[in-house]
C-alpha cells in the first residue's frame, strides 16, 4: 500500500492536486475486453469471499421514472477506493439527445483518504455491466451454443461484443429490440467483430424460445413490464437481466429452481424501494460465490437459473483504478489544484 502511495506521488501531489479525465481519455487508457474481463472477475472473486466493503447504494429520484445512485466501495486486494455517482434518465435521448446514463467515479488514497482522481463513468459501467454478465454466463451455462439479447442500446451492444469471450462454443446470438434500426446497428457494428452468427428475432417470444442463455438490458422501473412470460420459458434456461424486476414476468423467478443475485443486500434494498412488488423471490447465493467457488452454479442440465446483476461498485473502482493506473503512465487527463 505505501508502495502504492509512493507511486501516486511520484505523479501526483496528493492532497494538493487530482487526476480529471473525460470520457475519451478513460477509453483512450486502452484497457482491452480481455482486461476488463479478468479485473471484473477479480472484483467479483472478491465480493464472494467477502474480501470487500461496499455498503447498498442509495439513492435519489427527482422523477418517478428515474434516479441517482451513489456506489461506494473499498476492494483491499486491488488498493482500489472509491465511489461512483449515476444517473439514469431514459428519456434523455428522446427529449434532450443525451444519454440514458451519466456520472463520475471518484477515486481516493487509502492511507490518507484525499481524493486522487475523478473521471467520466459511463464507458466503465458499459464494459463492467456485460463483463459481468458474460462471466455469469460461462460459469452457469460454459456448454450454451445460443444466447438471446433484449435491448440493442449501449449495455446490449456491449453484451453482444463481449458474450463469445467467455462462451466458447457459441454459434447464434439472437438479438431484439422494439426499435428495428437499433437491431440493424448492432448487426453493422459487432457481426463483422464476432465469429457467432447474430440473427434479428421476430419477437420477444421467440427470442425467449430459441436461446438457451438469455440476458436483458432495458431500463428499470418499480411496476414489471413481463415482457417475457413464464409460459415461454423452459427448464434449463439460464436468464440475466440486467433491469431488475422490470422485463421478465416476476413469477419466472419466483419459480427458477436457483436465483442467483450479484448483491443479496441491494436486492434486498430495492425490494424495499417497491421494485418488487410481489415480493423478492428466494436468494440462493450471489454471483461471486459462484465464480469464487463458495457456492455451486447449475449443478443439473433440467435446473432453471436467473441470476440477476444490477451493478455493484466493486466492479467500479476496480476497473477505474486500473484505468487511472494506466492514464497515469500515459500523461492521459488534466492534473487539477484541489
Amino acid at each position: 500500500m505505501e508502495q502504492d502511495r509512493q507511486r501516486l506521488l511520484s505523479r501526483l501531489n496528493i492532497g494538493k492536486e487530482i487526476w480529471y479525465m473525460t470520457r475519451q481519455q478513460v477509453m483512450a487508457a486502452g484497457l482491452t475486453v480481455t482486461e476488463v474481463l479478468g479485473l471484473t472477475r477479480e472484483a467479483l472473486i472478491a465480493h464472494g469471499r467477502k474480501e470487500y466493503e461496499m455498503p447498498a447504494k442509495v439513492g435519489v429520484h427527482p422523477f418517478p421514472e428515474v434516479f441517482f445512485h451513489a456506489m461506494p466501495a473499498y476492494v483491499p486486494g486491488k488498493l482500489a477506493l472509491g465511489m461512483k455517482w449515476i444517473e439514469c434518465y431514459p428519456n434523455n435521448p428522446a427529449r434532450f439527445d443525451l444519454p440514458q446514463t451519466t456520472g463520475l467515479l471518484l477515486l481516493n488514497d487509502i492511507l490518507s483518504g484525499c481524493p486522487i482522481a475523478i473521471m467520466d463513468c459511463a464507458w466503465i459501467t458499459a464494459m463492467r455491466t456485460p463483463a459481468v454478465t458474460v462471466l455469469a454466463a460461462a460459469a452457469l451455462h460454459p456448454d450454451a451454443e445460443t444466447f438471446g439479447m433484449f435491448g440493442c442500446g449501449v449495455q446490449g451492444v456491449e453484451h453482444v461484443k463481449y458474450v463469445g469471450h467467455t462462451l466458447k462454443k457459441l454459434k447464434t446470438i439472437h438479438i431484439y429490440d422494439v426499435k428495428e434500426a437499433a437491431m440493424d446497428a448492432l448487426i453493422a457494428e459487432v457481426q463483422p467483430r464476432i465469429g457467432a452468427k447474430i440473427v434479428k428475432g421476430a419477437s420477444f417470444e421467440a427470442v425467449t424460445k430459441n436461446c438457451e442463455v438469455l440476458s436483458s438490458a432495458t431500463f428499470i422501473v418499480k411496476r414489471p413490464y413481463a415482457f417475457v412470460k413464464a409460459e415461454w420459458v423452459s427448464r434449463g434456461q439460464t436468464i440475466l437481466p440486467c433491469d431488475l424486476n422490470t422485463f421478465w414476468d416476476p413469477a419466472i423467478a419466483m419459480h427458477a429452481d436457483k436465483y442467483i443475485v450479484d448483491s443479496a443486500e441491494e436486492h434486498q434494498v430495492f425490494e424495499r424501494a417497491g421494485y418488487f412488488p410481489g415480493g423478492l423471490p428466494p436468494i440462493t447465493c450471489e454471483t461471486g460465490q459462484v465464480l469464487a467457488g463458495e457456492r455451486p452454479g447449475r449443478e443439473s442440465r433440467q435446473e432453471l437459473i436467473v441470476c440477476s446483476n444490477i451493478g455493484m461498485s466493486v466492479c467500479d473502482v476496480v476497473v477505474g483504478r486500473e484505468v487511472l493506473n494506466r492514464a497515469l503512465d500515459l500523461g492521459l487527463g488534466l492534473k487539477l489544484p484541489l
